[in-house]
């Protein structure tokens, strides 16, 4: 059986952590990394009817979108839910899992989901994530620096889009003297040393900054390795908060309304003013999503899908969009078949179990 923390890396391979919002809380909120994995139960929320049914179904793991605890627990005296769940998840022996902001900002989580459902084609992330780039500059003799280079784009540096393996390299001389004690891989100990160079210019997702660098210094033959790492304000296109995406035949658009109430089980959906015009470029988000809306316009969406939108929101869209709040639950429900299809790639025969509870906490009178 998998470790809980073997789970969580194949997790974190597509989501990594450092994607997630700074308001966030994602991550391991109860139990040990270390724990073997018998069973893993997969939710959108945590509930006390939800660890109830991995006690039942012999769940040692719960994996969910929404995290358990957001704030800081300063007791657990079972006064609320939060307090109850961690109380019930502890004494059961049951870690808890969230992977939330982190997994709504990659291809292959929340939204592209979301996208899949509705049959969009030419899927992008609609708000690019900033912030999440630096440049690594090292220098490295002639001699080894295609070996070097080949080590640091294996652990993840020189992606560019759909290209890997970017680097700009420049020629030029590097001086150096050993000082006692040094072990030089060229040149002699108390002598000025000049050797051709590599000055070799690469981009690296913050994430991997740490292995890169364990990569650099693995391959690289100096005893001392000189690198300068920049903050980039670039975006990172593969990375960032909604999507968007076209249909493949454009709808009429309360034909299309009425396909998502019937794909996402809504009991109702509201929406603003229709364009009268038709619908082929809809942009998503699941859970609440309101901040996205001038995303959704400026890159001329048809229709806006997410929840949780306000009053005055709704006004925002001045008929350049039709938003259509489907609800929170309602848009992230199938992050659940998320996390299956990821863990179950990775591990085949380890038993996964979508919740069966409810954890919607709206009910609509209809």
């Amino acid at each position: 059986m998998p470790t809980i923390q073997e789970i969580i890396s194949s997790l974190e391979a597509v989501a990594p952590l450092a994607y997630q919002e700074s308001y966030d809380n994602a991550g391991l909120l109860v139990g040990d990394v270390s724990q073997e994995a018998n069973a893993a139960l997969l939710t959108l929320d945590i509930t006390e009817e939800v660890i109830d049914e991995a006690i039942q179904r012999g769940c040692n793991l719960i994996v969910c979108h929404h995290p358990l605890i957001f704030g800081g627990l300063k007791k657990i005296t079972g006064a609320n839910l939060v307090e109850r769940c961690v109380i019930k998840a502890i004494q059961n022996n049951i870690a808890i899992y969230a992977s939330h902001t982190n997994m709504d900002s990659v291809y292959g989580g929340v939204n592209d989901k979301i996208c899949e459902k509705l049959q969009l084609k030419n899927c992008k992330i609609l708000s690019p994530a900033n912030n999440q780039l630096q440049k690594l500059v090292f220098f490295v003799p002639s001699a080894q620096a295609e070996e070097v280079r080949k080590s640091v784009f294996e652990a993840g540096a020189g992606h560019i889009g759909n290209y890997d393996s970017c680097s700009f390299n420049t020629n030029g001389q590097g001086t150096f003297r050993g000082q006692e004690g040094a072990n030089p891989f060229v040149g002699n100990v108390g002598e000025v040393h000049t050797e051709e160079e590599v000055k070799v210019e690469t981009i690296v997702p913050k994430h991997l900054t740490g292995k890169v660098l364990a990569a650099l210094m693995t391959a690289h033959p100096y005893e001392e390795v000189a690198y300068d790492i920049y903050p980039l304000n670039n975006q990172l296109n593969s990375v960032g908060i909604g999507m968007i995406g076209e249909l493949e035949t454009e709808m009429e658009e309360l034909d299309f309304l009425r396909t998502v109430k019937e794909t996402f089980g809504c009991p109702s959906i509201k929406y603003t003013a229709l364009k009268n015009k038709p619908v082929k470029k809809v942009a998503v988000c699941g859970g609440a999503g309101s901040f996205l809306l001038k995303a959704a316009i400026g890159n001329k969406a048809d229709v806006f899908i997410s929840g949780d939108f306000k009053y005055h929101d709704y006004f925002s869209a001045e008929g350049r969009v039709v938003i259509a709040d489907i609800g929170h639950y309602e848009s992230e429900q199938f992050t659940k078949e998320v996390f299956y299809e990821i863990l179950r790639k990775k591990f085949p025969k380890f038993a996964l179990h979508l919740s069966e509870v409810i954890t919607n906490p709206v009910n609509y009178l209809i």
